[in-house]
């Protein structure tokens, strides 16, 4: 073993060379020093970065996010309903119905003038840009979150859609939606019908949404006539519809002027203007604001009668009728339908005293003009106002129409050829006994003796002069002659509803026992005067859905109710009743007239009904007690002792017609007479020199029967047919026997009492009856709704026939 020492292990040294071996290796960074101070606040480049990146992630996936999740939806309720815009045939407004006064229109409906202003005021790019506007929708947005006002959507797609489908509250929420919908609606829809839809949907005061109504409201006049000056004004009452109508508002306006020059000069740099059209532009006149009258005077009539027309037609279903969108042409003519209301008013309303004559505050008044050659209505009076008195006069079936139905027996005599109990023809000199109470002959159904008015005798007379001077004893016995069941079914023929009201074949239907109404009258006239062609009868000319399509109307037909002989010989008859008879007044029409004067049982209406060969008009004045819608009598109305159908009703009828064909060649009648009828048979000597009115229907139960011939000629003696029965006292209820045997003609006429109860107003002041309203339309009957009976369920009051 060497005794040399071993060498010992070396410690480390720790000095410098022992970091030798590590540095020949990897060197270790420095670490960097902490940020101090206000340093610490700045984000470093890396934190921006990642920010911007995940920012960019989220708002792309939250746009294609919000863009799948929201969905266009569907109109909201305000921007899709309408009114219903009832024209007169020239195309003028009649009258608007619904809550919202829209009309929506085509785009080629409004004039470019119209459509550049909206754009100058609005969009000027509209065309050329999207659908957003991104940084006028978040300055909106913004400015709306932090409270700072209502702000505009800016683009006119943005606006359609808050317009259309959207609320209108200012909210974050509405405004991303408006984003998301604006998108995806620019895709799907053409700028023109995007902009169509937001002219239709903005609101231009004064109540009127859309362009069409804000044309009429502020100008009277359709869309599709704006000027630019015009269109240029109301494009700035977008911004400020309420502030900016001078009208309303003189104070405001420089302010609208600034607004007005503003647009029109937009439309210049546009190009949609000549500067020298701009220079001889001036600031347009907007017309008076007008209260709404909504229903009031006709139109309230009016309304309701055509809606019902529609839909009992198959025109238009109720329902879609409701929506509204509907533009109606009505053949009614302004200038007539003024006349006949100011005929009214002036022969008359003007001379009633309702304060000193309780009678006065009975009388109606109803009428309806036809146009022979076309069957189209043109003028109707239903009454003084419908918001006061809701039945419209000129449809209701509870009015007897009297002697106004007389024409139509003769009409069937001559149209079937019939003859005398004694083998006459009937033609208007043939030779009948016009003995008040005269029993007629030939009847199976038991004794039926009418009487005369005033129970006047005439002794053996001509048809003509029993026309003339409208003798009931005559034309009961004709109606026996011809057949009653034939001169019901040329009734129906001439135009009368077939459902008419105590329509019924007896002989009693030739003293107008019937409770047509003045429409149906002026509807069978119409066929008289026509040569006895009946044309399709219609109230409405043309109907518009939403300014588009145009709705199919039934097709208009003619045929040959009666022969033209039976028609024109008639017309010679009734041309003698206006030139010797109770028509006489239509003598101041100045044109060939034919007419014939009726009244009802106890003179509850009076009537005339009577045409010129351009134009056939029947009116009635009728009695009614506002309160309790009881038939009333006439006796004292206007101050006189009686109203009968050469009074009032023929000077309404007169005054109308000569004005309503005011400006147009006189025409006469082109007559093709029944053989024989173009000689007049001298009058009859024991005839009475006095016509009386002759209209009202009456009958008598005498206790002796007649034994002279049925046709007039035998030996009956005038006067001696026994004695009369009281007024009223001939007629059975409907559960009572008829007072003269079985199977006399029944009592007619509706009952004279109110209607059940909720059946509606029959005329009566609003007040009075708790304000209900019968629903509108043809009312047929007084106790509204749709019965064509008058009053149902109350008992038949007892009436003279």
């Amino acid at each position: 073993m060497s005794d040399e020492p071993q060498p010992q292990p070396q410690q480390p040294n720790r000095g410098w060379a022992s970091g030798a071996p590590e540095a020949a290796g990897k060197a270790k960074k420095p670490k960097r020093p902490k940020r101090t101070g206000w340093r610490r606040l700045i984000p470093t480049w890396r934190i921006v970065l990642s920010t911007v990146v995940i920012g960019l992630l989220l708002v792309v996936g939250g746009f294609f996010l919000g863009y799948h999740l929201v969905q266009i939806p569907a109109a909201n309720a305000l921007a899709t309903k309408q009114s219903n815009v009832y024209l007169y045939a020239d195309g003028t407004v009649l009258a608007r119905d619904g809550e919202v006064n829209r009309e929506s229109v085509g785009l080629a409906r409004i004039s470019k003038d119209a459509q550049h202003a909206v754009l100058a005021a609005v969009d000027r790019d509209f065309y050329t840009e999207s659908a957003i506007d991104p940084m006028a929708m978040v300055r909106a947005g913004w400015n709306t979150a932090t409270g700072k006002g209502k702000q505009s959507g800016s683009t006119i797609t943005q606006q359609y859609v808050k317009n259309y489908y959207l609320a209108q509250e200012q909210t974050v929420t509405r405004k991303v939606k408006e984003f998301f919908i604006s998108i995806k609606l620019d895709r799907e829809k053409s700028k023109d019908e995007i902009l169509e839809g937001y002219l239709n949907t903005s609101f231009f005061g004064r109540g009127a949404y859309g362009i069409q109504s804000a044309a009429q409201a502020y100008f009277g006049v359709d869309a599709k006539d704006l000027t630019a000056a015009q269109g240029a004004y109301l494009a700035s009452l977008l911004n400020a519809p309420s502030q900016y109508d001078v009208v309303a508002h003189p104070e405001n306006r420089p302010a609208a002027e600034a607004r007005w020059n503003y647009v029109m000069n937009g439309m210049v740099d546009k190009g949609w203007l000549s500067a020298s059209d701009r220079a001889a532009a001036k600031f347009p006149k907007p017309k008076q604001s007008t209260i709404s009258t909504n229903m009031s005077g006709q139109r309230g009539y009016v309304v309701n009668i055509v809606k019902k027309y529609l839909i009992e037609n198959g025109i238009v279903d109720e329902e879609e009728l409701g929506r509204g969108g509907y533009r109606i042409t009505t053949t009614l003519q302004k200038d007539k339908q003024d006349a006949f209301v100011k005929a009214v008013d002036d022969k008359l309303m003007s001379q009633l005293d309702k304060k000193e004559r309780k009678v006065d505050t009975y009388v109606r008044a109803g009428g309806a003009s036809v146009d022979p050659k076309t069957g189209k209505v043109v003028a109707m009076y239903n009454g003084i106002d419908y918001v006061k008195q809701y039945t419209p006069n000129a449809t209701r079936r509870d009015f007897q129409v009297g002697s106004t139905f007389k024409p139509f027996v003769f009409t069937s005599a001559v149209e079937n050829h019939s003859e005398t109990q004694s083998g006459q023809t009937i033609n208007p000199n043939t030779r009948y006994d016009g003995t008040s109470e005269r029993p007629v002959q030939g009847w199976a159904g038991g004794r039926y003796a009418p009487e005369n008015e005033d129970q006047r005798d005439y002794g053996h007379v001509t048809v003509r002069e029993a026309t003339d001077k409208s003798i009931n004893a005559v034309y009961a016995q004709m109606a026996v002659d011809v057949g009653s069941d034939k001169v019901m079914q040329t009734a129906i023929d001439l135009g009368l509803s077939k459902n008419t009201p105590e329509l019924t074949p007896s002989p009693s239907i030739a003293l107008g026992v019937a409770t047509a109404s003045p429409l149906d009258m002026a509807e069978a006239y119409a066929t008289l005067a026509n040569h006895g062609r009946h044309s399709t009868y219609t109230l409405v000319e043309k109907v518009m859905k939403d300014g588009k399509q145009e709705v199919e109307l039934p097709e208009r037909r003619e045929h040959q109710a009666v022969s033209r002989e039976a028609a024109d010989t008639t017309t010679s008859v009734l041309r003698s009743v206006v030139q010797n008879g109770t028509a006489s007044a239509a003598q101041a029409v100045g044109r060939p007239a034919a007419a014939k004067t009726g009244t009802a049982e106890e003179d509850t209406a009076a009537w005339f009904a009577g045409y010129t060969p351009d134009l056939a008009t029947v009116v009635a004045v009728m009695g009614q007690d506002p309160k309790t819608a009881a038939h009333k009598s006439l006796y004292g109305a206007m101050g006189l002792a009686r109203i009968n159908g050469g009074g009032a009703p023929a000077e309404i009828w007169s005054q109308y017609t000569r004005n309503a064909l005011e400006g147009e060649p006189v025409a006469d009648f082109d007559l093709q007479l029944q053989a024989g009828a173009d000689v007049t048979a001298p009058p009859s000597s024991d005839a009475s020199d006095e016509p009386g009115d002759g209209d009202e229907s009456g009958s008598s139960d005498p206790d002796a029967s007649s034994t002279g011939d049925e046709d007039g000629s035998g030996s009956d003696t005038p006067g001696d047919s026994g004695s009369s029965t009281p007024p009223g006292d001939s007629g059975g209820t409907e559960s009572d026997p008829p007072s003269t045997g079985g199977g006399t003609p029944g009592s007619g006429g509706p009952s004279t009492e109110p209607g059940p109860t909720g059946g509606g107003d029959s005329g009566g002041d609003d007040s009075s009856n708790g304000g209900t309203d019968p629903g509108g339309g043809d009312t047929d009957g007084a106790g509204g709704g749709d019965t064509d009976t008058g009053f149902p369920g109350i008992p038949v009051t007892p009436r003279r026939q």
